[in-house]
């Protein structure tokens, strides 16, 4: 078992990559109460274009198929794993993002049990063409669901607008269609293609003892054994920098209209440190340009451009990547000018350090509240090890931002080509 510890927030973590390729981190908490458990596979609703295990020809399937298999992992011959979990005191969750699907366990008691319970159920899949139709049923009304929710449907028609290809575009759900040609035999091809233990990581964090809880998870994984060697060979398309289209219009429901204005990352930026560093210097532009105390958002915020609703953010990985800010407003084309003209200036003029440094103070501290959270660290810690990076590096990266850095990232990101708007009317 191996030790990193991480001076600046005074915290250890434990490691050990265990035979199989499952690689187990623990945190430990002494002051915490509650343990918090993360289980999860690098494979998320992108992953659907891909070679199978034993095929070399690669097959795309339905958009959705992640998804749809995380919810089919919770049935089981053994019974209703639900029940199980809440007998021994814990509560059991999971979701499904565009790169990854976890399964967390949260309990303060009967810590091994529970994560030996999750291991379990995981790595004993159990699918037949009965509960696949019931399954059918269930997410067709979440997807119906949520095309009423306005954020929801907003946020894949600006993904739209961006991406022409690339599957970043589709939502996570997948759609009626998609979701009614998957097949037991699909889900058991992408189960032993990406549950495979060399493509997943197990989280721990809580009051626990480290070396115990390793042995008992080695112990539990020595029992098994896996299909295929975990090697993951997705295929993405090629999407240049350009956007899809420049705008566009959507119609719905909403007394005031709203804005989304989208940049797109450049595929330059891949993985590892760079990728890290360029996710951090958004989010420092971000706050720079269009924060609070900006004079972008005083000057909307005071014209009765925007209200309180007026919000940014970034998501970056690995094969894609975007920004986009967002807000109500009964004049959007006037947000639209303000934010491109904010964009024009900072290109302009010189980054005044003074500035770059209170924002970036604030980023830090921003990110250690967030790790008063064991959820958070958990989820991100993940994240980020799947994209070449380490979570607790973020303080001193942050540290080392330079105003010429921020500048490179400016011109990089916030190009003409690579925006796009929207106005929901």
């Amino acid at each position: 078992m191996k030790s990193i510890h991480y001076k600046k927030i005074g915290e250890t973590i434990y490691y050990e990559e265990l035979s199989n390729g499952l690689e187990v981190f623990i945190l430990p908490k002494k002051g915490f109460y509650k343990t918090v458990t993360t289980f999860t596979t690098n494979y998320g609703s992108v992953d659907n274009f891909f070679s199978p295990l034993g095929k070399g020809i690669p097959i795309e399937f339905p958009a959705g198929i992640a998804h749809f298999l995380e919810h089919q992992m919770f049935e089981s011959e053994k019974g209703d794993v639900f029940s199980t979990f809440a007998r021994q005191g814990a509560f059991v969750n999971a979701y499904t993002n565009f790169t990854r699907t976890a399964y967390t366990v949260s309990a303060t008691s009967n810590i091994k049990e529970n994560i030996t319970t999750l291991l379990d159920f995981v790595q004993d899949a159990y699918f037949t063409d009965e509960t696949v139709k019931k399954e059918k049923g269930i997410i067709e009304q979440e997807i119906k669901m949520y095309e009423d929710n306005l954020e929801w449907r907003a946020r894949f028609e600006i993904l739209k607008n961006m991406y022409k290809y690339h599957p970043v575009r589709n939502d996570i759900a997948g759609t009626v269609k998609s979701i009614n040609q998957i097949t037991k035999e699909d889900l058991y091809t992408c189960y032993h293609t990406f549950y495979h233990p060399k493509n997943m990581l197990l989280f721990v964090i809580g009051p626990v003892d480290p070396k115990d809880l390793i042995d008992s998870i080695g112990k539990n994984q020595e029992q098994k054994t896996f299909q295929g060697n975990g090697e993951k060979k997705c295929i993405f398309p090629d999407e240049d920098k350009k956007v899809y289209k420049k705008s566009g219009v959507m119609e719905f429901p909403v007394q005031i209209p709203k804005v989304f204005i989208g940049y797109k990352k450049p595929n330059s930026i891949t993985q590892g440190q760079e990728l890290l560093k360029y996710e951090l210097a958004l989010k420092v532009l971000l706050e720079l340009m269009f924060g609070d105390s900006s004079e972008a958002n005083e000057k909307m915020y005071n014209s009765g451009h925007i209200d309180e609703s007026f919000t940014f953010e970034c998501t970056i990985e690995g094969n894609f990547g975007y920004s986009i800010i967002s807000g109500e407003s009964k004049e959007p084309q006037e947000v639209i000018n303000t934010v491109y003209e904010t964009v024009s200036r900072f290109k302009r003029d010189p980054i005044k350090r003074d500035n770059a440094q209170r924002v970036v103070n604030k980023e830090i501290g921003c990110f250690l509240r967030s790790i008063n959270s064991p959820q958070f660290i958990a989820n991100q810690f993940t994240r980020y090890h799947f994209n070449g990076t380490n979570l607790f590096d973020v303080i001193q990266i942050l540290e080392k931002l330079t105003e010429k850095d921020l500048e490179e990232v400016l011109h990089l990101h916030f190009s003409d080509e690579s925006s796009s708007t929207l106005i929901i009317k």
